[in-house]
């Protein structure tokens, strides 16, 4: 599978740009007080399907039945909740046949959703590696087109299309911190970035539950891990054997670093009480990094993203409790 290019995230917005929203840039007191910097918030969790997973699956999407016309096959996918919702409206916008397979344990927020836009749900799968086994076999079987939440090239070009609006928004600052889980999102952000502001750093990040990257980066070579249960439910799996997105991590990701269950949750509490914004665990990450003092310096001009806010609601109370 081919490396996706900037030139593809350019191409991406033309696609999808008249689809989605042109999300907020906004100067957090708070964070900027923690971190003795400036900090911003990329608010994505208030794009359609409240995730920045309508970027790459509407792109993606997109350029398949832009490829194949009316022949386009059904569309599958392995997800968390936020890649399969994402999916499920883009193919109810295109009339494409969905087929969505998320671990049992995925937000019933986000299992609803699912259904709601029409797609077909099979939540009863025990992890999100055996989602993705599923959805694989199910696609060869059916002869369906996987769309993966990260490998996939059309995705991460899409979730790059946040890192143009950064760079347009804020034409110079120091730091982007992402949520690392398959590294797409990443991935995108970076390629985008990178190309107009060479010097920024990026940095990622991922759960102590599930680090996938930080164990691959050091052995040279995808690892497998066992992830445990986390808040950040979006942030949890090993990575696809040959994901296009650790060579694009290596590339364009300069730290990587981890968060504990307790510094999201005091994330998740933070947003809430200071920035009066409902954030899923996965979605508070880049926040949780900059609260336990992991991911910038003091003085810095600093982006954090928060990517997502479907959680349900008895989860998002025990965590701020």
């Amino acid at each position: 599978m081919p490396l996706p290019a900037v030139t593809d995230v350019y191409e991406a917005r033309r696609r999808i740009g008249s689809r989605i929203r042109r999300t907020p840039l906004v100067h957090s007191e708070w964070l900027s007080s923690i971190a003795d910097a400036t900090v911003h918030l990329k608010i994505e969790s208030l794009n359609l399907t409240n995730s920045f997973k309508i970027r790459g699956a509407l792109n993606a999407a997109l350029r398949l039945s832009e490829r194949l016309g009316s022949g386009t096959p059904t569309i599958v996918a392995a997800s968390a909740g936020n890649h399969g919702r994402s999916l499920a409206l883009a193919a109810e916008e295109l009339g494409l046949p969905c087929v969505i397979f998320t671990p049992s344990t995925a937000p019933e927020a986000k299992q609803a959703a699912i259904r709601r836009h029409g797609a077909v749900l099979h939540a009863g799968c025990e992890s999100y590696d055996a989602a993705e086994q599923h959805a694989k076999q199910f696609a060869e079987a059916e002869r369906g087109v996987y769309i993966s939440p990260y490998n996939n090239a059309d995705v991460i070009a899409g979730a790059g299309t946040i890192g143009l609006e950064l760079v347009e928004a804020m034409p110079s600052f120091d730091v982007v911190i992402v949520p690392l889980g398959g590294g797409g999102l990443a991935s995108g952000v970076g390629l985008a970035v990178k190309a107009a502001a060479p010097r920024v750093r990026i940095v990622g990040v991922e759960v102590e539950a599930s680090s996938p990257f930080t164990l691959s980066l050091a052995a040279g070579r995808v690892t497998e891990i066992t992830p445990r249960q986390s808040l950040a439910d979006g942030l949890i799996g090993n990575l696809e054997p040959g994901t296009i997105t650790f060579p694009l991590v290596q590339q364009v990701v300069d730290d990587v670093v981890t968060v504990s269950e307790d510094e999201l949750a005091r994330a998740m509490k933070g947003l809430a009480t200071e920035q009066r914004l409902i954030v899923e665990g996965s979605g508070a990450a880049s926040v949780a990094a900059i609260v336990a003092g992991k991911a910038s310096s003091p003085g810095q001009r600093v982006i954090a993203l928060v990517t997502g806010s479907n959680v349900d609601l008895p989860k998002w109370l025990f965590a701020i409790s």
